[in-house]
């Protein structure tokens, strides 16, 4: 199904924020949101990145998961969101080969520190400075 164009501006705004996220860093669904300037849309976030297509020489998609480290977001407790099978465990190898820390709760859950590997800027690196050079304009 094709997405609108609100819908098709938000996925490639996930995308791009997302590709921001440093190696070896790791955020939330819910500050990629706030980054983006809809705080109450987190699982939106989740949505896109569920959807990311798989980089393939028979299609031709701009963003994909070798050009979006789909592995740098968790959830807001610092827990891999469980995804059908296998997939939290993928991601803890990925985010392992990236040198970050992932470790086991109390319930078997994936976690990562978010005190050595969050990555939370209150705006992203590609809008530094925007806003002060745009008031800065007569």
């Amino acid at each position: 199904m094709a997405r609108s164009d609100e819908a098709e501006w938000w996925f490639n705004a996930v995308y791009e924020a997302v590709q921001e996220i440093p190696r070896g860093k790791v955020t939330s669904y819910g500050h990629i949101a706030r980054l983006l300037g809809r705080p109450q849309c987190p699982r939106q976030v989740g949505i896109c990145l569920k959807h990311l297509p798989q980089n393939s020489a028979a299609t031709d998609h701009h963003f994909h998961n070798d050009n979006v480290p789909w592995q740098r977001v968790i959830n807001a407790k610092g827990i891999i969101s469980p995804r059908g099978p296998g997939g939290a465990t993928r991601q803890a190898a990925v985010l392992r080969q990236e040198g970050v820390a992932v470790g086991r709760g109390h319930l078997g859950e994936l976690t990562i520190d978010f005190g050595t590997f969050g990555w939370f800027p209150s705006c992203l690196p590609s809008e530094e400075g925007q806003a002060s050079e745009s008031e800065a304009e007569p």
